[in-house]
């Protein structure tokens, strides 16, 4: 399972993380970077769910229905 973390640095700005937990702990986590504006922190959120959807496998394979 990935989630999303924030968490607040030394400096003062907004870090984003991508963690993922087995077994109730964290086994990786991927530093997306760190913003000090919210505009950051909204571009930084976008790019750390574009990570954790890149990962998630479909549900099913829509390709095999197209007709050619």
């Amino acid at each position: 399972m990935a989630f999303i973390r924030k968490f607040k640095t030394t400096s003062g700005a907004t870090g984003v993380q991508v963690c993922y937990k087995e077994q109730g702990k964290v086994v990786k986590t991927v530093h997306v970077g760190s913003a000090n504006s919210e505009n950051g922190l909204k571009r930084l959120l976008k790019k750390a769910q574009g990570i954790i959807d890149e990962e998630k496998n479909p549900l099913f394979d829509l390709n095999k229905f197209d007709k050619k």
